[in-house]
This record gives structure tokens, sequence and C-alpha cells, in this order.
């Protein structure tokens, strides 16, 4: 993990604006009652588009809705499959889209051109790293192992108290239901205590995903040892100094 949500040594994204923590907006949710503002949130998804065309049409969706609520977008990089067309639908309505992406998987023949802002990184996880920092919370569309994977890791470390973030399931047509269900059967069998399965937030439509993400606040479990990024140096992959190039 990168040592630091805020500004780093080499963050040439918006150098010196950081984006607002969790914390705080959690102090504003507390005090005043006010729903959280994100300024960017990260989108896994899978690079196929899948067989039915709703899955398609509620990554449009999102696109549209990111770009109505003047949320950027930040994601894995490429133009294929629901990632591109998450990432398209933002960047031609006038949102800024910053793909992260190892180097080993910019040839086009793999995802073809990257939308927006381009960050390349060494390898995969430190892209996970860079797309944690650089967001202020995750939707997981549709996908594969890889959508699974960088899911799971920000449920991790939300668990972990590394972040607070919102953690949100975008489960268009029950896609995410035999997930779910295995979230509930580890809370049943005490694998999982309450607050853990709390983090995941879900609905079936874009919107009602965001309206969700942005009343979302943790039940804490005190008992849990808390993480800061600081704490978490050695988990994951410092932030390098990657390349930035204007895409599309």
């Amino acid at each position: 993990m990168v040592g630091s949500m805020g500004k780093v040594p080499g963050d040439h994204v918006e150098a010196g604006v950081s984006p607002p923590s969790a914390g705080d907006v959690l102090a504003k949710d507390r005090k005043g009652g006010n729903k959280r503002t994100f300024k960017r949130i990260c989108v896994f998804c899978g690079s196929s588009s899948g067989k039915k065309d709703i899955f398609s049409n509620v990554a449009l969706s999102l696109g549209r809705d990111l770009v109505s609520r003047k949320v950027d977008l930040v994601y894995g990089g490429g133009s294929i499959g629901l990632m591109g067309q998450v990432a398209q639908t933002v960047h031609g309505g006038g949102g800024h889209v910053i793909g992260v992406i190892p180097k080993a998987l910019m040839g086009k023949e793999i995802c073809g051109q990257t939308v927006g802002e381009l960050i390349t990184v060494l390898d995969m996880h430190q892209r996970k790293a860079e797309m944690a920092r650089l967001a202020d919370a995750f939707i997981a569309l549709p996908g594969g192992y890889g959508t699974l994977e960088e899911l799971l890791e920000v449920i991790t470390w939300s668990q972990l108290g590394i972040h607070e973030k919102p953690v949100g399931l975008l489960n268009v047509d029950g896609y995410y239901n035999p997930l779910l269900a295995l979230f509930d059967k580890a809370l049943e069998e005490g694998f999982l205590g309450l607050s853990a399965r709390n983090i995941v937030v879900s609905a079936p439509t874009a919107s009602e995903l965001l309206d969700k993400m942005e009343a979302y606040s943790p039940i804490l479990d005190r008992t849990i040892p808390k993480l800061c990024w600081e704490d978490a140096k050695c988990l994951v992959h410092a932030p390098a100094v990657p390349s930035t190039v204007e895409q599309g």
C-alpha cells in the first residue's frame, strides 16, 4: 500500500490537491448528518461485456450517473469490455478519467487504448494500491477473477481499518447474489462480524447504489485494531513515479 492517501512524493495527478479523507467525511456525517461527497470513485469491472445487454446498459448508466454527480473515474485502464464502456461514457461526458495499468498490460491487443489520463505502474500490486490511493470509494460491476480479487482486497483493507471508504456492488440482474449469500453464510458461521459484513453496500441500479454509498456509515468494531496507511506500508508496494499521458 502507499504511505498516504493524500499527496505523496511523485504524485502527478493534480499534485498538491488531496481528495477529502474518509475520516473528514465521517466527521461531517456524525455532526451534521451530511451525505458523503466523492471526488473520484474507483470502478472494478470486467474486460468482457458479458453475454447480456443488461451488463453493458448498467455500465453506461453508471458512467452517466458519475458525470451527472460530477464524480471523476479511476479504473484499471483500457477500452474494452465493461471497463471501456464506463470510461468512455465518463470521458465523453466531460468527466476526468484516470486509468492505472501495469506496463506489461499496455499492449493494445490486451486491453485496448486507455481512455483519459494514463498512469503506468510496475505490477498488479502497485496498480491496486494506486487506484485505492486516488479514490474516495469503490464500485464493482460484474466481472471475473480480476474484479473479484480487486473487490475483496479493498474489503479486507476496510476490515483492517486501513480505510473507511464505501465499497459498493452493482448487483445487476442478481449477478452478485451468490457472493452476498457467501458473506451472509460467513456471518452466520462466525467467520465475519456484523461490522465486517456491513462493509459491502449493494444495489441493482447505479443511481440507487450511489445514493446508498453517499449515506454509508460503517459499523465500528472497537475490538479490532485499526491500522493506518503508514502502518500498512509493509503490506503492499510504495508508490512509484509513473509516467502520465493523456489518452483519447
